[in-house]
């Protein structure tokens, strides 16, 4: 499995109030419902709204540039931090935290500021465009053209896994 950015906001959309934010987390509520779904709570607290979705992708690169375990140690941070406890993963500080939190040299988190990071998120998310990428999260398989896009329920998942494992099989 490889991680690839998609820039939900991929600049700040001063427009995204944090009220505004707050009544679009309630479409977290359906992925939270699903037992096998991860943990979702609707945003809460004064923090935020997320300025947009560039800073946690740059962030997720300099971890990977660290190893496979760092950038899944920071990963899994990030998504935590964002869906279960509400935390702004765009904040500077927040993200300085999140490092911290996975166990990272805080001298390598400067990794994040390097523009070949940012030039390679962006066609990445371009990629994901021209592949008819709309949300996240967005799931292709190698060499297939379809992809399975937003928070499904992994029995879906599944299917179409094992439907696609029968098809090269045959």
């Amino acid at each position: 499995m490889e991680w690839r950015s998609f820039l939900l906001r991929p600049r700040p959309d001063p427009s995204v109030t944090l009220e505004r934010f707050r009544a679009y987390t309630q479409s977290w509520l359906r992925p939270a419902a699903d037992p096998d779904g991860g943990t979702f709570r609707v945003w809460q607290g004064d923090e935020g709204p997320p300025s947009h979705s560039v800073p946690p992708h740059l962030a997720a690169k300099a971890a990977a540039r660290l190893g496979e375990v760092a950038f899944e140690n920071l990963h899994e941070r990030l998504l935590y931090a964002y869906f279960a406890e509400n935390r702004d993963i765009t904040n500077s500080d927040t993200l300085a935290a999140l490092w911290h939190e996975a166990g990272l040299p805080e001298s390598e988190l400067a990794r994040s500021a390097d523009p070949v990071l940012l030039q390679e998120t962006i066609a990445q998310h371009n990629e994901a465009i021209e592949v008819g990428v709309t949300g996240v999260p967005a799931v292709r398989m190698d060499g297939q053209q379809a992809a399975i896009i937003g928070a499904q329920p992994l029995d879906l998942y599944r299917r179409w896994v094992q439907r696609n494992l029968e098809a090269v099989g045959s």
